[in-house]
């Protein structure tokens, strides 16, 4: 016998989380991040911040590469225009409110999303991928350059602007988490509507079968460029938040393997799906920082030891991610769906 929950309705059928079990989850998991600051010390909400922060920009990552099918390593680059634009803003108005830099953040990686994004027109793929190569390299070169010193500080980096809103100032990290977590919230909850409308499903579609796309009077060029603009204006907020949330920003924080990064969070956590990103970034930004307190413990603090075992640790977490990927090669939210519908079958589950 086939047991299950089963819609009957279409409004039930539009419903993101319609069963009581995910109801109670959500509730939970927000319950949990409301309490979170007032419970964790600074190390935790600092890597919190940065979890939220590469949660917003692997999501960017999924509207193109999991719902798209198009391939990218260039939205490092996305992440370094978000930063900087925000750095330029408040060089030049110094008192610019927050969410208007975010926005204008937003705008700026957008349009350099399509302007990066023209090569999907004609090539996919590695060919592709390659293509969005150049992105990091144009970005990082233009960012060195003295003429833009003024705004980007060139190779020495630059300091960043401290978020001020509403007269107060966001200096302590429990501000920031509270600052920074309601956007990624509010950006994911957009992300997965988004696929639920006609513009969601056509990019579904061409990442299916795109001349089939086309068939059907879907424009590939017009989706292909719109999905590039939503993809990088995530990470352009990605790198606005970011840049507010640490004290000084360099080149090379945006550099190849911030793109890399992005990729294997995504990859992780499983294409295609909201969740995705947000299980792959606390996966691959969690982990290293479990083993270096595992590690710390074992070596007991000796400095000689831990340079030996140093190596070891980064050994023990690429063996972690190659298995990973081995045995639960659709990421951690296939181990997710497993396990809710366990729930709705409950008690003929088996």
């Amino acid at each position: 016998m086939i047991t299950g929950h089963y819609k009957t309705r279409y409004t039930a059928d539009e419903g993101i989380w319609s069963t009581w079990p995910k109801q109670a989850g959500l509730v939970a998991a927000l319950v949990a991040l409301a309490v979170l600051p007032l419970i964790a010390n600074n190390y935790v909400l600092l890597l919190a911040g940065q979890i939220a922060i590469f949660i917003i920009a692997v999501v960017g990552l999924n509207v193109l590469v999991g719902y798209t099918g198009l391939m990218s390593l260039g939205h490092g680059a996305f992440f370094a225009i978000g930063a900087y634009t925000t750095v330029a803003v408040h060089h030049e108005f110094p008192n610019t409110f927050p969410l208007i830099t975010l926005l204008i953040s937003i705008a700026v990686a957008a349009a350099f999303g399509v302007l990066f994004g023209l090569p999907s027109l004609r090539v996919k793929g590695l060919y592709l991928a390659v293509a969005t190569l150049s992105a990091n390299f144009i970005v990082l070169f233009l960012i060195r350059q003295e003429w833009l010193a003024e705004w980007t500080g060139g190779v020495s980096g630059t300091e960043t602007p401290n978020a001020v809103l509403f007269g107060y100032e966001l200096r302590s990290q429990r501000a920031q988490y509270y600052f920074i977590v309601p956007i990624m919230l509010i950006m994911l909850l957009f992300a997965q509507n988004l696929f639920r409308t006609r513009f969601g499903r056509a990019l579904i579609a061409i990442r299916d079968k795109d001349y089939s796309a086309e068939i059907l009077g879907i424009s590939l060029y017009s989706h292909k460029l719109k999905s590039f603009a939503i993809s990088a204006a995530y990470c352009g907020a990605a790198g606005c938040l970011w840049a507010y949330f640490f004290p000084a920003i360099l080149p090379e924080d945006f550099g190849l393997n911030m793109s890399i990064t992005l990729v294997v969070c995504l990859v992780a956590g499983g294409m295609g799906r909201t969740l995705g990103p947000v299980f792959g970034t606390v996966l691959i930004l969690l982990v290293p920082e479990i083993l270096k307190i595992v590690f710390a413990n074992v070596t007991d603090g000796d400095a000689n030891a831990q340079m030996l075992f140093s190596p070891m640790r980064d050994i023990a977490f690429g063996v972690l991610i190659i298995g990973f990927l081995i045995f639960e090669p659709m990421g951690l939210v296939s181990i997710w769906d497993r396990f809710w519908r366990f729930v709705d079958r409950w008690p003929f589950s088996k």
